[in-house]
């Protein structure tokens, strides 16, 4: 077969071409892989604020007993 064979300087510069700049026209819209993900990181604040508003609390017993 036919074998095709790229030096390294040609590698490196391939990298900064405007083509690999860009993503591909036909690319599916994945949240978190090709498009950020705004709802994740709005889940991940309400998490956090969550946490930090638990540890604010003091101790309380997990279950009330009715004496």
């Amino acid at each position: 077969g036919t074998r095709i064979i790229c030096d390294r300087k040609f590698l490196l510069e391939c990298k900064n071409s405007p083509a690999a700049r860009t993503p591909p026209c036909c690319l599916p819209q994945t949240p978190g892989v090709t498009s950020l993900a705004q709802s994740s990181l709005v889940k991940l604040e309400e998490l956090k604020e969550q946490n930090e508003s638990q540890e604010a609390m003091p101790d309380q017993d997990q279950f009330e007993m009715d004496i």
